[in-house]
């Protein structure tokens, strides 16, 4: 009997063991930081706000693409801001009346805004924006294209708004409104320019970019957000369609669907927590897309850790390669070898390619922090300490550094003047979503978002729920 008793208990705690393992393999990291770690985090997170809320172009509330070099406002970061404002409601460093308000005055620029299929003189067409515009006008900055993703980008943000503010009141009535009547202006459909894949962007002097968006990288929201529209949806195989270009290989031990840079691994997740949802492609490999961009960070670190070209700082705690700045066009020889030093380039590594001249972001380890919390706080928290004001500033992290770049004076070492704002608002976001879930908890209140993931084939996880709680309202 007491034989029979133990081997029943034992089933049962293996049992628990096993349903203990699998809850956990694809769920944030229990959070185990050390006070240090943790005031660290909360320091980051203030600085990197107080960039969205003071670098806000005066006239059109739009965010600054970059600073402090003065150059254009960016709608990816306008959409980055939007959500900034609510974490910084959420954490005491506005109160709900200052971010109502601003996003209030963003929104009704964005609506009010001349849309138009002209040259110049406008922001948008068709319910799209502009990649880049102007200070003080809101018109296109030069000859940049109508830009698909980062007006999904925007969507995202404004999205996140009509879920926050839910109060009855003038103000948040107002906002909801408009973030309703923009996201449902877009014509998405329109982007698709009756092909398979949606086109990365438009020119009125040529038409639509023949580049196209297919295959994995960080347009799977722009995919969720044209499949969730009542008004202007994109076709229902466009999903399909956009996993067909998936490269899945082994890089450095982990397998995973590869992407270069860590930015294509982080931007969607910021407002969707894959955790335990599936679409087709995934429930053949047994896995979610949020274990997949954990393999990518981690795959990441290992090449830096590896480090092949022998760059002088790279290691366990100093790592990541992203789309970021760099110290500018030169070719130099270090340790025998030609590197070809870049300015802004989409730097990263996976089984596609590697593109890689010593120049470390902060961002790719900051928007990778709910995937691997341990490796990219100890990173973040190490280049902080190594490299003091020359890195962490004002506004927390410059956007990168290479300290194997050789300056003119003959030593070695670039760092960033400038902040960019797609990069604090990766860091931003991504902490928030590790510290509290914020932004993913929002979004699984949105409409749009669930219709979106729905029709994508998605199953599992939180949307389980919240798409029977839909039918159940009628919403």
């Amino acid at each position: 009997m007491i034989k029979k008793r133990y081997v029943i208990l034992t089933s049962l705690f293996m049992a628990g063991a096993i349903l203990l393992i699998l809850s956990s393999c694809n769920t944030v990291s229990v959070r185990r930081e050390s006070k240090e770690q943790a005031a660290f985090l909360d320091d980051l997170k203030e600085r990197t706000f107080m960039f969205f809320w003071d670098r806000a172009d005066k006239v059109t509330f739009q965010t600054d693409d970059r600073y402090p070099t003065p150059r254009f406002t960016s709608i990816a970061s306008t959409g980055f801001g939007l959500t900034a404002y609510i974490i910084g409601i959420e954490n005491g460093y506005i109160n709900r009346e200052e971010g109502a308000s601003r996003v209030l005055s963003t929104l009704s620029w964005l609506w009010s805004s001349e849309q138009g299929d002209a040259a110049d003189g406008v922001t948008g067409y068709h319910g799209l924006y502009y990649h880049f515009l102007e200070y003080g006008t809101g018109e296109r900055y030069k000859n940049v294209e109508l830009s698909t993703v980062d007006t999904g980008l925007l969507m995202a943000g404004i999205l996140s708004c009509q879920s926050y503010f839910d109060r009855e009141n003038e103000a948040e009535a107002r906002i909801r409104e408009l973030a309703d009547s923009l996201y449902l202006r877009v014509e998405w459909d329109w982007a698709m320019n009756g092909q398979e894949w949606m086109s990365m962007g438009w020119h009125p002097e040529s038409g639509f970019i023949e580049a196209k968006w297919e295959g994995y990288n960080e347009a799977m929201i722009l995919v969720v957000l044209g499949l969730g529209s009542p008004t202007h949806p994109i076709h229902d195989s466009s999903w399909v369609s956009w996993s067909k270009g998936y490269e899945w290989d082994d890089f450095y031990g982990y397998e995973h669907v590869n992407f270069s840079p860590l930015f294509g691994h982080q931007y969607s997740h910021m407002y969707i927590d894959f955790r335990e949802m599936q679409d087709d492609y995934m429930k053949g490999k047994k896995m979610d897309y949020f274990e997949n961009s954990r393999r990518a960070t981690l795959a990441n670190r290992a090449y830096c850790k590896d480090n092949p070209r022998g760059f002088p700082n790279y290691g366990p705690d100093e790592w990541g390669l992203t789309a970021c700045d760099g110290p500018g066009y030169a070719e130099q020889v270090y340790q025998g070898d030609t590197v070809v030093f870049r300015a802004y380039a989409a730097r990263g590594a996976s089984s596609r390619h590697i593109i890689d001249d010593g120049t470390i972001a902060p961002t790719a380890a900051g928007g990778s922090i709910p995937f691997a919390p341990e490796q990219c706080i100890r990173a973040l928290m190490h280049m902080k300490d190594t490299y003091g004001d020359k890195l962490y500033q004002e506004y927390g992290f410059k956007d990168a550094y290479n300290m194997a770049f050789m300056k003119e004076d003959g030593t070695r070492g670039w760092f960033d003047l400038d902040y960019i704002g797609i990069d604090q608002g990766a860091i931003l976001l991504q902490v928030e979503n590790y510290q509290s879930e914020l932004v993913w908890d929002l979004m699984k209140k949105n409409k749009y978002i669930i219709n979106g993931l729905q029709k994508a084939g998605f199953t599992g996880g939180w949307l389980n729920q919240a798409g029977q709680q839909t039918h159940e309202t009628g919403s």
